[in-house]
């Protein structure tokens, strides 16, 4: 599992590197607010260990910036505020949990491994494409942040296109997903439902995802990947 430090402390940030590579967890290491939210634009990590009063962004602001562009991915927040307002608003924020310095390393080691439990479950639950994220627990569909109403047909054929990702799907095969091998639906209906999704998506002006592919059906695909 692929994991993020950000912390400004460059000893500490060595350490917790060293001893979680011990670990067998890939970790890429930033000491600075704006480079964490960078990172994060650019790969994709099972957990972050976040310091709060980081140059630049402090952690609570990239926490939220995560959250806004619908990155659900884990956050330990590692920091010296150990008053009950900071501990608040960071689990309020998302964190999955909140750990004050000084600290023993072991206890930091075995929080790492249930957050990293609890992510392997949320990540069968949980499909994403971009800024687009489909959660199967609660049906719930987010942009960037924003919550998107769908009809219980275009989540289903939204959450096919996402398991499906970077992947062309005929437009016989979003039918038989969506209804069923032997329903009577004409193909050009997939067209209809399409231009809803797209519609409710796009919002905003966000970029489309969804790409046609002429004579064969559909992609979704994320522009940060090659398909």
């Amino acid at each position: 599992m692929k994991l993020l430090i950000a912390e400004d402390e460059k000893d500490l940030n060595r350490i917790l590197a060293s001893k979680l590579r011990k670990e067998h967890y890939t970790v890429e290491t930033c000491y600075d607010g704006e480079t964490a939210l960078e990172s994060l634009s650019a790969g994709k990590y099972d957990g972050v260990i976040l310091d709060i009063m980081l140059p630049g962004r402090s952690g609570f602001e990239v926490l939220s910036e995560m959250r806004k562009r619908g990155d659900q991915t884990p956050v330990l927040f590692l920091t010296a505020l150990n008053d009950t307002n900071s501990i608040v608003q960071g689990l309020d924020l998302g964190a999955s949990d909140y750990m004050v310095k000084p600290f023993v390393l072991s206890e930091l080691m075995a929080r790492v491994r249930v957050m990293m439990r609890n992510t392997a479950v949320v990540n069968e639950n949980v499909c994403r494409c971009g800024d687009i994220v489909v959660n199967t627990n609660d049906r719930s569909v987010l942009r960037a942040g924003r919550k998107v109403e769908l009809t219980a047909k275009e989540y289903t054929m939204l959450l096919y296109l996402m398991r499906n990702k970077n992947t062309v799907v005929t437009r016989q095969q979003i039918v038989t997903n969506v209804w069923d091998a032997d329903s009577d639906i004409a193909s050009n209906i997939v067209d209809v439902y399409i231009r809803f999704i797209r519609k409710k998506l796009n919002e905003g002006g966000h970029e489309d995802l969804i790409h046609a592919v002429r004579g064969v059906g559909y992609m979704l695909k994320d522009g940060r990947e090659e398909a």
